[in-house]
């Protein structure tokens, strides 16, 4: 399935019979888009004791993802297409199903057309501003702005942690943005002792941005959905954008739209099943 063309392989594991015993290791095989089915990575989707399920993300190099904003936009159309869950009505075509992640449970509203999913709403949750949170070792409150000596350069920086680390930097053209040098730079910087995730953010007006992201443990993928919720929350907090107002984020794969607030960042776009299949591992 994809979501702003960010795909990912989810593999249906609510049958007890259908379990991954090396989920780390199908990632790196399945997600190889030389020698494998080719995607972003991988998403097992399980039975959830506090959720209407459960998902569980690998990067393709095998590392494990607090969260994939695109990948539970997904994870909520399977569920539901599927006849999996269904959720609380919300509305003529509209229900809400609540996925477990590793970062926490998050509300999805699924909006649907001719009985399908074709957009997920979903409550991504609060963003987290303190250091510590994020994580990134810097004293002192929120980063926010604030110029700092990396990789051999001076970058004015923005941190925050949507379940997954996020830094993002202001440039004056998106597509014209390092991200192939930067980016890992700025992902493996000491600075960030989980690494970061690097959005390449240009103002093109107060409700739109553009962006490019630079994943941890994946590279530049077409869109991120931590990423560009992030891109939002920099770009208000440093008075680009209004507060509680519509956003609209073009991505290299799509666009997606963003409400920020103190208390939760809502993100809303696409998400397309492209095909089912098989594979022998």
């Amino acid at each position: 399935m994809s979501a702003c063309c960010n795909d990912y392989i989810y593999i249906n594991c609510f049958d007890p019979q259908n379990r991954v015993a090396s989920p780390e290791s199908l990632a790196v095989s399945l997600s190889d888009r030389h020698n494998g089915v080719g995607s972003d990575g991988v998403i097992l989707m399980s039975p959830s004791e506090i959720a209407d399920g459960k998902m569980t993300m690998f990067n393709r190099d095998g590392s494990e993802g607090m969260m994939c904003g695109n990948g539970i936009r997904c994870v909520a159309k399977y569920l539901y297409d599927n006849g999996i869950a269904k959720g609380q009505p919300a509305g003529v075509g509209r229900s809400v199903l609540r996925i477990e992640t590793k970062s926490g449970v998050r509300e999805c509203t699924v909006i649907t057309k001719n009985g399908l999913v074709s957009k997920v709403a979903v409550n991504m949750g609060r963003a987290e501003l303190a250091p510590e949170k994020v994580p990134v070792s810097l004293p002192g409150g929120p980063v926010v702005g604030r110029e700092l000596n990396i990789v051999g350069g001076r970058y004015a920086v923005t941190c925050c942690s949507m379940g997954n680390p996020h830094a993002t930097v202001f440039v004056p053209s998106a597509d014209k943005a390092p991200v192939e040098e930067l980016g890992p730079r700025l992902e493996n910087d000491p600075l960030f002792p989980e690494k970061v995730n690097v959005g390449f953010v240009e103002v093109i007006d107060s409700h739109t941005l553009k962006a490019r992201i630079w994943e941890r443990g994946s590279g530049e993928t077409m869109a991120c959905g931590t990423g560009t919720c992030a891109a939002v929350v920099a770009a208000t907090l440093n008075g680009y954008c209004p507060k509680g107002e519509d956003v609209r984020v073009i991505l290299n794969g799509g666009e997606l739209m963003i409400n920020y607030t103190d208390e939760r960042v809502l993100m809303t776009g696409e998400a397309v099943k492209v095909y089912d299949g098989q594979v022998e591992v």
